[in-house]
């Protein structure tokens, strides 16, 4: 209503416009001897049997472009942009950090807080950035300068904070790419003791030849009962623990920030081919993008729902989705709860990255751009609630199998999809390509999201 309300505020200037305009050339036909002769334009013709109505006039301003837009690329498909959105919204936090979150502050109880989060300042602004870039169809530098010129600032923040996150964020896509390569193997590396990098402090449930050749050198020293006190009061380390931070990241041989070590480059080699990538989701605008994203946006909702399955079967499931959703109301009275909530509605959502100012800035002029941020925001917030049941029917599982408490396994961030469930899965019938799948899907989710944000700064930069 609000595009419906300026163009015919546009048309009735246009027409007032037009009609002054006849008028004085009459005035000038009659000083010269001509009959006065003007014919009265139709929007200002009066109101009667040939008046247009409120919904006819509506209709024919659908037809009518905004004066003076430069011709601009558009979707290819409707179906293009939702996908598109979608992928960006759908990320590593919806896996790695709604389930934790839900688990930690009250189960089911977190949904409240979520959900009036979620309704009071995720969709609105949701909408809001969605509208803003429909309506401007420009970046966010330009858009925020047709608000008011001052507010020019705010887009160059806006692509100074996509340009630092995507950074980082590719660094952990490069570390997905590096375990789902590591999965090529007939026996996944994380799944026992004895390799090169692993210490004596490593476990996974039988004695490894480094134990059993540190229990050695102790029994030779002193006697078989000092080794197995050295053994029994070792601080216990899994080998996907190891395997993540010894032999990919190899923290070890690092000091400090003074001294950060060798460069791996298999790691190197990654982040590269994370970049490559992007390139070519990139490299001719939308066109491309646009067909990439019914892979990377719909490929993680068919991994997602084969986890579930797989994780609903394994014994222990049930008790860890107890776990995930048993309802605590008195964690609401805690402000952190809250709190929580907000930050993962914001996070998850992308208000504020530019991307979805993008993102809209492609479409057309009358899109319904309210049922969109509808329909996106809500399909973003039920995968982060999926996600939940196919972690936490692993933990359940893990902590039957381990005979741990699930609140001594469960975790978030990238302990949870690198340490966590990684272990989960190498104890698995057909691990190898249960690993290779989950991996897989880590890596479309987060490429979804970094090309996103190489559409910012490239796009503000060539439009500046």
């Amino acid at each position: 209503m609000l595009f419906i309300r300026n163009q015919k505020e546009w048309a009735s200037k246009s027409a007032r416009s037009m009609k002054t305009d006849q008028h004085v050339d009459g005035n000038a036909k009659q000083a010269n001897g001509a009959p006065e002769t003007f014919q009265m334009h139709e929007c200002t013709k009066p109101l009667g049997s040939d008046a247009m109505s409120e919904s006819d006039y509506a209709s024919e301003l659908e037809e009518v472009e905004p004066v003076g837009e430069e011709q601009r690329e558009t979707w290819g498909k409707k179906v293009d942009f939702l996908l598109s959105v979608i992928g960006f919204a759908v990320d590593l936090a919806n896996v790695w950090r709604f389930p934790y979150l839900c688990y930690k502050n009250g189960g089911g109880a977190f949904l409240l807080p979520y959900a009036i989060m979620l309704a009071v300042g995720g969709i609105p602004l949701f909408y809001m950035e969605l509208a803003l870039g429909q309506y401007n169809r420009k970046g966010a530098i330009t858009c925020w300068k047709r608000i008011c010129p001052l507010f020019r600032g705010i887009g160059y923040s806006v692509v100074l904070i996509a340009f630092y996150v995507d950074f980082y964020y590719n660094v952990i896509i490069a570390w997905a790419l590096y375990f789902f390569f590591s999965s090529f193997t007939t026996s996944l590396p994380w799944r026992t003791c004895d390799n090169e990098w692993n210490t004596r402090n490593c476990y996974d449930g039988k004695e490894s030849l480094v134990n059993r050749s540190a229990a050695e050198s102790v029994h030779n020293s002193y006697n078989f009962t000092t080794a197995i006190s050295v053994n029994s009061t070792r601080k216990r380390v899994s080998p996907s623990d190891e395997y993540f931070h010894r032999q990919m990241l190899a923290v070890h041989h690092a000091d400090g920030i003074e001294n950060l070590g060798l460069v791996k480059w298999e790691l190197a080699a990654c982040l590269l081919g994370v970049y490559i990538i992007c390139y070519f989701s990139l490299w001719k605008g939308i066109s491309t993008s646009g067909k990439v994203v019914w892979f990377t946006a719909v490929f993680p909702y068919v991994v997602l729902t084969c986890l579930l399955i797989r994780g609903l079967t394994l014994p222990g499931s049930g008790a860890g989705i107890k776990y995930y959703l048993t309802p605590n109301f008195t964690k609401l009275v805690d402000a952190e709860v809250w709190v929580d909530a907000a930050t993962q509605v914001f996070f998850s959502l992308g208000p504020g990255f530019g991307v979805l100012l993008a993102y809209s800035s492609y479409n057309t002029f009358h899109n319904n751009v309210y049922h969109d941020a509808l329909l996106t925001s809500s399909i973003n917030c039920a995968t982060s609630f999926l996600s939940g049941f196919v972690i936490f029917s692993v933990l359940g599982y893990m902590s039957a199998k381990s005979g741990v408490d699930i609140k001594d396994v469960a975790t978030e961030g990238p302990g949870l999809v690198f340490i966590v469930y990684p272990e989960a899965i190498a104890t698995m019938p057909g691990a190898i390509f249960w690993a290779m799948l989950f991996f897989l899907m880590l890596l479309t989710l987060g490429l979804d999201s970094s090309v996103s944000k190489h559409r910012i700064y490239i796009y503000n930069i060539s439009t500046v």
